[in-house]
């Protein structure tokens, strides 16, 4: 009988110890995600708790991009005949209008057109004497039609030729009504073909310059277009008269705004990005042509919970927030807990748990990466 009970003691106390040991070798598994923070360190470092919350945070795209302006808004400046520069009336920088004369050439050459334009003209005005005279004679039986009729024909070719050295001393700036009054000029005016900022002056004064040859450029910023360079990931994101904020590079204090008008359809050469073109809105001082910009593409707004985007740690690849789980007179109990990062705005990322927080969770939103440091430095412990 004594044996029997000193058995099932030996049988009882086996068991026991095994529960034990089984208690021993699972309990580090949790103590490992648990960081036990004194009051005196919570004070040290400054470590803050804030609670989860619901936010509407927005989701955007960044990317990087230039300032360009569009072809119909660069204009270079020639001249529609040769000739030698006489006068140039700008300077790089000075806004000029359309039509404003910004230099002027010399050709001797163009007395020929003028000259020419001036015989017409006095040949004209004897066809049409010599027509009205042929008009009567033919009334009055005196005359043959057929002399009528050449001289109809003399008085058309006249005038067809007189319109058309007219039409071209006017596109070279030369006032066809001034010659045919018998004046003779030979400086042709060159005038800005568009309204904008003269961005530089190829030309000198004494220069011979062609048709080929710019005499200057001009830029109108009145219409700046955004180029942006957006990966294949963020493209679905996207589409026409979309909202954009973007701020210069070298100068990120101010921010301006545009709007997406086309998305390219093919990969800028051998890059995996995609060309998205945006006009600029708004006030555009101190933009020009070629500046480097990073810009905000507002793609929509997340609902959902979040928290302070400092509330969150990365560690072996896994995003983690610290969870506090118990207070007590000597410190804090908290728990790294296991979640997703999802968009981040105005200071708070939104989170998906990887398992469910618990209600009113309460997280450490300053100092985290203190509690991360402290937990891994007891796992190697």
């Amino acid at each position: 009988m004594k044996k029997l009970f000193f058995g099932i003691i030996l049988i009882l106390s086996a068991c026991m110890q095994r529960k034990e040991e089984h208690a021993v070798e699972a309990a580090p598994e949790t103590a490992e995600n648990v960081a036990f923070i004194t009051l005196e360190q919570m004070k040290a470092v400054g470590i803050e708790l804030d609670t989860v919350s619901r936010k509407s945070l927005v989701d955007a795209i960044k990317s990087n991009g230039m300032l360009t302006v569009p072809n119909q808004n660069k204009a270079l400046v020639t001249a529609l005949t040769s000739g030698i520069v006489k006068s140039l009336t700008v300077l790089p920088g000075d806004y000029v209008k359309q039509g404003e004369v910004i230099a002027t050439l010399v050709n001797p050459e163009l007395t020929k057109i003028q000259q020419e334009l001036q015989m017409t003209v006095a040949q004209l005005n004897l066809a049409k004497i010599e027509q009205q005279r042929q008009q009567e004679l033919v009334a009055g039986n005196a005359a043959p039609l057929k002399n009528l009729q050449r001289v109809e024909t003399e008085l058309a070719t006249l005038t067809a030729t007189r319109n058309a050295l007219q039409q071209q001393l006017a596109t070279l700036g030369i006032s066809p009504i001034a010659v045919a009054g018998g004046k003779i000029s030979t400086t042709i005016p060159i005038t800005a073909p568009i309204s904008g900022t003269i961005s530089n002056v190829t030309a000198e004064i004494g220069a011979n310059v062609d048709a080929a040859t710019p005499v200057a450029q001009i830029v109108n910023n009145s219409e700046l277009h955004l180029d942006l360079f957006v990966y294949e990931k963020d493209l679905p994101k996207l589409k026409p008269q979309q909202a954009i904020t973007f701020t210069l590079t070298n100068n990120p204090g101010k921010t301006y705004e545009a709007a997406i008008f086309s998305i390219g359809t093919a990969f800028e050469n051998d890059t995996k990005t995609i060309p998205v073109h945006a006009v600029v809105n708004g006030d555009k001082a101190g933009l020009i042509e070629g500046m480097n910009v990073t810009a905000v593409v507002s793609t929509g707004a997340v609902k959902g919970p979040a928290v302070p985007a400092a509330a969150i740690v990365n560690h072996a690849g896994q995003d983690y927030v610290f969870v506090l789980m118990k207070a007590t007179k000597d410190g804090y109990e908290f728990e790294k807990w296991p979640v997703a990062k999802g968009v981040t705005d105005v200071g708070y990322s939104a989170i998906t748990a990887v398992k469910e927080l618990p209600a009113g969770a309460r997280v450490v939103s300053k100092g985290a990466f203190f509690v991360l440091a402290k937990l891994t430095n007891k796992g190697e412990e």
